[in-house]
């Protein structure tokens, strides 16, 4: 599993020092260059999804455990059930998943 670090375009998330970081523990940083008109769109195009189908039907949440526990499920099921038009129809787990199988070949091993 990658995880990724999401955030605005802050001086300190375009740091040397918070890039050598992350990479060194294996965090993706999804933030491109100042300025980089790409850097935010598609986390932030999956934020507005998520708002729009969970958070704002609901309107009435009592505590921010509710949410949380919410919103795990909204991600479980947008990367797993979700039907994506622009992956023929297949959740992205398994689009992703059909991917590096149908990319990745095994590395072969000879001893001489």
């Amino acid at each position: 599993m990658q995880l990724i670090h999401h955030s605005d375009a802050g001086s300190q998330y375009t740091s040397f020092r918070l890039a050598e970081h992350l990479d060194a523990v294996g965090i993706a940083a999804s933030i491109g260059s100042v300025g980089d008109a790409y850097d935010n769109a598609l986390m932030e195009s999956t934020i507005g999804l998520c708002k729009t189908e969970l958070i704002k039907p609901r309107r009435t949440w009592k505590t921010l455990s509710d949410v949380e526990l919410a919103t795990a499920e909204y991600v479980d099921w947008y990367n797993h059930r979700r039907l994506h038009g622009e992956t023929g129809n297949v959740p992205p787990g398994e689009y992703e998943n059909n991917h590096y199988r149908e990319t990745t070949k095994p590395q072969v091993t000879t001893t001489i």
